[in-house]
């Protein structure tokens, strides 16, 4: 049966063709999409001054309302595009990434130069540290070629004077030898949301390591998803970095968290779904 609903998923994605099948929902990692942190709204052509066919929304924090971001609706997945790039993860805004971005202004007064790596098109947590903290610089990446129109999700903040006087680029691929090693040792923080597929985990904790200042902090949100946590954090440690794992950081988060087990055991698996805390340093 799950194998069944998986096809159908798959022929879903091919045909671009969305349904609300429970047994498809099911086998689904995203069937638990959102802790709720931001509120989506569409904005319409003469809100988003774009001459282009694209589609902006914004996302705004529901518990720091003074804060949101211009975002790329990005839409459906196309074939070719997931035919012809290693990595298109980050085409959605998925759960950790929301968690990290909230967190980031929860935490907005204690930054300095920050790095986001792999943040995909979206780049949520980075951009909101740019939004609401006084930093001097923000830098965010991906490995995902198409990933790197974030550039206009930067672009489109700034004409709207989302930034204030805080230098925020997007030019780094992390899994780049030339790219990290003209960075090296330049961060106060570098943080990260979900980014461990295993052919990138070795060069994310090389990344990690080399870019952060000697006194500097790493951020890694992600779920635990059998082993995965648990090879990431083993790769750190042997690389020389302290690891600190933390389960309940943010009141609302474990809120969400607690309720899900008790009420929403279809749809919200912890072991993929809930994003623990990693600090490296």
């Amino acid at each position: 049966t799950a194998g069944r609903a998986r096809w159908t998923l798959l022929r879903q994605v091919l045909r671009q063709k969305q349904t609300d099948s429970p047994e498809v929902k099911h086998v689904s990692v995203r069937r638990f999409a959102t802790f709720d942190l931001f509120r989506r709204k569409k904005l319409s052509a003469q809100e988003h001054c774009d001459t282009s066919d694209d589609q902006w929304v914004e996302y705004r924090s529901v518990y720091y309302p003074e804060y949101g971001a211009f975002l790329d609706n990005l839409g459906p997945l196309k074939v070719n595009e997931v035919l012809n790039s290693f990595d298109n993860t980050g085409n959605v805004v998925w759960p950790s990434e929301e968690v990290m971005a909230h967190y980031c202004l929860q935490k907005r007064h204690s930054f300095g130069a920050v790095c986001e790596l792999g943040g995909g098109m979206t780049c949520l947590g980075g951009l909101m540290v740019a939004i609401s903290a006084d930093v001097k610089e923000v830098l965010l990446s991906d490995g995902n070629e198409k990933s790197i129109q974030v550039r206009r999700v930067v672009e489109r903040n700034r004409q709207a004077g989302k930034f204030g006087s805080t230098h925020v680029s997007s030019v780094v691929r992390w899994d780049c030898e030339v790219d990290i090693s003209a960075l090296e040792g330049h961060f106060d923080t570098v943080m990260c949301a979900d980014l461990f597929l295993d052919q990138y985990r070795a060069c994310l904790v090389d990344a990690i390591r080399r870019l952060l200042r000697p006194n500097g902090m790493a951020l890694v949100f992600a779920p635990g998803r059998g082993e995965t946590l648990t090879l990431f954090c083993r790769l750190a440690q042997q690389a020389g970095l302290c690891v600190c794992q933390h389960q309940q950081y943010d009141a609302q988060v474990w809120d969400v968290h607690l309720k899900m087990l008790r009420e929403g055991k279809q749809a919200y698996d912890e072991n993929i779904h809930y994003p623990l805390l990693v600090t490296l340093t």
